[in-house]
């Protein structure tokens, strides 16, 4: 099979392949750092939707990157750009509050939007925005979403990611309840982060690359950062940190365009 051309740009995921377990990455800062150096366009891209891009960067910082706001592009941010295309104003959030104030200047009714989890008043949401609850999910907020889906909301999901690693496990993440809600009403739900084609157009945007062909997406995600790239277009490469398991990749059926021991082999 013959070697992919070089990419000439890069979409990099943040948790578990720039950062894994509460620090860096050994050599990711330095990573960033050199392909700022030598003027290689990239992005950080991630499905995570427990903090604002705000936070994202203070966590980078934290940990030794050097990094813009602008240089950042989550699924949440993505989530709320797809409901204003669609002439969505009200939605039902369905992710951790501290992401919340990314879906601005959506209006939030019901889901995590409330303090304490009672049923919601008012006026009922275009769409629901599905993002990872966590241990947050209960039965009383799947009830909820599963109304407002039935009473004709859409779904849009953040991401279908299956499981992420937190602390020494693999968690579940949002993708099995994106199912659940998927299966329950028999409505299919729009994707807005990773794997969706337009989640990559949109971050290689103002990169000045040719096309999706010309970069690729580095990720611990069999799904969302491999096959989603290569799907939509782009490389997909596939590092040995965050949530990456050899047996997983063994029996996936899944080919990326190349294995890196961390993105610190990076070539730049």
């Amino acid at each position: 099979m013959p070697e992919p051309p070089a990419p000439v740009a890069y979409l990099l995921d943040l948790d578990g392949t720039l950062y894994a377990g509460g620090a860096a990455v050994p050599g990711a800062p330095e990573t960033l750092a050199r392909l700022r150096h030598r003027g290689v366009p990239f992005r950080l891209v991630t499905n995570t939707t427990s903090r604002s891009r705000a936070m994202l960067v203070e966590r980078l910082r934290g940990y030794g990157f050097a990094v813009e706001p602008e240089e950042i592009f989550t699924a949440t941010l993505a989530g709320a750009a797809f409901a204003r295309e669609a002439g969505i104003r009200t939605v039902a959030p369905y992710l951790p509050a501290p992401a919340l104030e990314d879906l601005s200047p959506l209006e939030l009714v019901g889901g995590s939007s409330r303090v304490g989890g009672a049923p919601s008043e008012g006026g009922r949401p275009e769409a629901v925005i599905l993002g990872d609850l966590g241990e947050t999910w209960n039965y009383a907020l799947l009830q909820e979403a599963f109304d407002y889906v039935m009473g004709g909301a859409a779904i849009i999901a953040l991401s279908r990611d299956r499981y992420w690693q937190r602390g020494g496990r693999l968690a579940l993440d949002a993708g099995p309840f994106v199912a659940a809600l998927e299966y329950a009403t028999g409505k299919a739900a729009t994707v807005a982060g990773k794997p969706s084609p337009a989640f990559y157009a949109a971050a290689l945007a103002g990169l000045g690359v040719s096309g999706p062909a010309a970069a690729a997406m580095v990720g611990d995600d069999l799904w969302s950062d491999v096959e989603g790239a290569q799907r939509a277009g782009l490389q997909g490469w596939l590092v040995r940190t965050g949530k990456f398991r050899e047996e997983t990749l063994r029996d996936s059926g899944i080919t990326p365009d190349r294995v890196l021991s961390s993105v610190a082999e990076l070539p730049a």
